[in-house]
């Protein structure tokens, strides 16, 4: 894609968001990583593999109890607003935050119940019980953020959740033990895990009320509640799925009593994971974008945005996870005695991030284009399968064995997305767009240095000279519209 293409309309307002979001992401993976450290090398392998494995069942059960609606609002609210559906689009917010308010209250009373009728060791129950507190509170977190993100406040939907969340973690922990020289137990990290989610709630909560059009507050809500929960069953399932598919390694291996060696793989996963801010960074506005796009029949548009995204997203994760894969031994040593175990999961837990990156942003095109059921049964197939092959190689291999089942299911899961995306959407999934053009014209250009034998190649592939003709044609339409959709675009993320 040429450089006319990214500095001009939709594409150029997912590059500016993009960049204002990756900074953002960036402090708060920096953030992250700092807590990390800072927990691990404070409570010692052991303690930090119980936080792990309960922090990792809290995230589970946040994400369900989000209901989907983390990913819907950012469907429905572009939409509404489009529309200048007020009724719905002040209706369809206040019937998410109540239903998962509800769910996330539920969480703890059921999780508690299960907790207190097994026999676990007290630094694990206790851990769990405040644990189940934070599950309503990420999920309203998470929800407000979105509606935050729909807005077009891109920054103001990142920091609460990754900044703040994670920054006050790291001051809460570093004066409470460095200052007051505090013994910290997982129980005690959960804790401050509670609280600094809940100030991360309060701000963007703040912004959420700061950013929303005050007219609406004097409109009466309406109500679909029926579409809502039809367009939010098959995304909670990718939520929860996904969030489980993300952590099963952990689980498995604290499930099966090895909780030290679950604290390493989290860590190990979490720092891999590093290598997809690029691709979190570009959805923060990609989404909202797509769905606009997708509304209004623009598909050249579509094209040109989701391949241009997986070029970003690919040469930014190639960088960041050649520096970790050098550095994969060292760095796991940094964190103290034991975790150096790890080197290997964390070297190919990159390898997968990379291959999906080269992807592009597949799930989130799919769930703002009303494929999210196709999206949920690819998911929860893939979530199966990896949980199989997780179980069979954690007993051969122990965590490497976790670390080669999440890569193989990472990347079969993408070639089925890809593959979705194609049949139901025509659209070339992540940066293949960019060869076939080239790879097209390199042929044409053979054909008509043949001579006589050229009309005899093309007249054999037709299909080529129309892909060629195709590919000149989307794009110069692209070119036209990305500009005259400009407006549009920016008016639909404009907040009066």
């Amino acid at each position: 894609m040429g450089d006319g293409v990214l500095g001009s309309g939709a594409v150029g307002r997912v590059a500016r968001g993009g960049i204002t979001a990756f900074v953002v992401y960036g402090a708060g993976v920096g953030l992250t990583f700092c807590a990390q450290l800072l927990i691990a090398r404070i409570v010692g392998v052991d303690t930090y593999g119980i936080y792990a494995y309960v922090i990792a069942w809290v995230t589970v059960l946040a994400y369900f109890s989000a209901l989907g609606f983390d990913v819907a609002l950012l469907r429905f609210v572009p939409a509404y607003e489009a529309r200048r559906a007020w009724p719905l689009f002040r209706g369809v917010i206040q019937y998410a935050e109540r239903r998962v308010t509800i769910v996330g209250l539920s969480v703890i009373v059921i999780g508690v119940c299960v907790v207190m009728s097994k026999g676990l060791l007290p630094q694990v129950r206790n851990t769990f019980y405040i644990g189940f507190m934070l599950v309503p509170i990420l999920a309203l977190l998470w929800i407000r953020c979105s509606v935050v993100r729909a807005f077009g406040g891109v920054a103001l939907a990142v920091a609460p959740d990754r900044v703040v969340r994670d920054g006050m973690l790291v001051s809460l922990v570093a004066i409470a033990s460095l200052g007051f020289g505090l013994n910290f137990d997982s129980s005690m990290v959960m804790t401050a895990t509670l609280v600094s989610s809940l100030a991360g709630l309060v701000l963007v909560s703040f912004a959420m009320r700061s950013l929303r059009p005050r007219f609406v507050d004097d409109i009466a809500p309406e109500y679909e509640a029926l579409t809502w929960r039809r367009a939010a069953l098959p995304l909670v399932i990718i939520g929860a799925t996904e969030a489980l598919m993300n952590r099963t390694g952990v689980i498995l291996l604290g499930w099966m009593g090895d909780t030290k060696e679950a604290g390493i793989y989290s860590l190990a996963f979490n720092i891999a994971f590093v290598v997809a801010l690029p691709r979190i960074a570009v959805n923060t506005l990609f989404a909202p974008t797509i769905s606009g796009l997708f509304v209004r029949k623009d598909q050249a548009t579509l094209q040109v945005l989701v391949t241009t995204a997986a070029a970003w997203t690919l040469a930014a994760a190639a960088c960041i996870a050649l520096v970790l894969f050098i550095l994969a031994e060292p760095l796991l040593s940094w964190f103290g005695p034991g975790y150096e175990t790890g080197v290997p999961a964390l070297r190919i837990l990159l390898i997968g991030q990379v291959i999906a990156a080269s992807a592009g942003s597949q799930l989130y095109v799919m769930t703002m284009t009303g494929h999210e059921r196709g999206a949920a049964v690819l998911l929860i197939s893939s979530a199966v399968a990896n949980a199989v092959a997780s179980a069979v190689l954690i007993g051969l291999f122990q965590l490497t064995g976790a670390a080669v089942a999440t890569t193989a299911t990472l990347v079969v899961w993408n070639v089925a997305m890809g593959l979705s995306l194609w049949f139901d959407l025509h659209l070339l999934p992540g940066v293949l767009a960019m060869f076939r053009a080239p790879l097209a014209k390199k042929a044409s250009v053979e054909n008509r240095t043949r001579g006589g034998e050229c009309s005899t190649y093309t007249d054999r592939r037709p299909n080529l000279a129309a892909a060629i003709r195709h590919h000149d044609e989307m794009k110069a339409i692209a070119l036209d519209n990305i500009g005259s959709n400009e407006a549009q675009l920016s008016g639909d993320a404009r907040v009066e």
